[in-house]
């Protein structure tokens, strides 16, 4: 039973982490809310969390390989140019995450993680938010007319993601469509922009000796855990670039509207 829970809360993650609907909100509603995961013990679910996000970051380096090969490569030889530009809106991006992460990210997680009416209403408000960004602000550009500023913008709306529910990927999908870069280039750079958020925490998270020991402990669950995320992850990344191709964002807002209301109602009955 708790390897089958492993193998779901790996699905859920591949799937929540790239998507606009919050893989953190998802983990823990179905961990703390429906049960699923529970059996695993307390003191490992944070540990497991991060080794489900490496899972997924191995996914997005995996997909992107040869994309991040050329922003790096680009980034020192020809930072004029594209992919070389790339690699510095990344790095701006990557800035006020990093800064508030470091500073804020135990403090919120201790006080928002268990607080499931405020997961419920951030998925809800969110959901509408990424809605109307890409319903009102049109598809103007690409990569080759990004700025600084639009980074800047967009690591931002980032910082918003510590707080469960909001999703990583919905706040800089819906802070790039409010900049008008157009829905698939949007989507990609929430792609990019993960790869070094996720990596830091993940080693801050690893290097810590009682993390070590948690997972050196319970291996088989780690193991597959991060498996599972992975490949979860890099049928989610193919599907919705493909997706944004023809489709909008209405029916992750619906998903959302749906998700946070069901919370709220077992919230009642609980």
């Amino acid at each position: 039973m708790l390897y089958l829970q492993v193998i779901i809360l790996g699905i859920i993650q591949g799937i929540a982490e790239f998507l606009p609907i919050s893989s953190s909100a998802h983990l823990i509603i179905f961990r703390d809310i429906f049960g699923i995961g529970s059996a695993m013990g307390s003191e490992i679910t944070m540990a497991f969390d991060i080794a489900l996000h490496l899972g997924t970051l191995l996914a997005i380096c995996l997909f992107f390989f040869k994309d991040f090969l050329s922003i790096v490569v680009n980034g020192f030889t020809k930072p004029k140019s594209k992919d070389g530009k790339m690699m510095w809106f990344i790095l701006i991006a990557c800035i006020p995450a990093a800064i508030f992460g470091i500073l804020f990210e135990e403090t919120i997680e201790n006080a928002l993680r268990g607080n499931f009416v405020l997961i419920a209403c951030a998925l809800i408000f969110m959901g509408i938010v990424i809605y109307l960004c890409d319903y009102y602000f049109k598809q103007k550009k690409g990569f080759d007319e990004m700025t600084w500023l639009d980074a800047l913008v967009i690591g931002c709306a980032q910082v918003f993601a510590l707080i469960p529910g909001f999703s990583r990927s919905g706040t800089t999908i819906a802070a790039a469509r409010a900049r008008g870069i157009n829905r698939e280039d949007a989507a990609k750079f929430s792609f990019y922009l993960s790869a070094p958020v996720v990596a830091g925490a993940v080693l801050i998270t690893f290097l810590k000796d009682s993390t070590m020991a948690l997972i050196s402990a319970n291996i088989g669950i780690f193991v597959l855990g991060i498996l599972i995320s992975f490949l979860a992850g890099l049928i989610c990344i193919k599907f919705l670039l493909k997706y944004l191709k023809t489709h909008d964002f209405k029916v992750f807002m619906w998903y959302r509207l749906a998700l946070g209301i069901i919370v709220l109602l077992c919230l009642l009955v609980m």
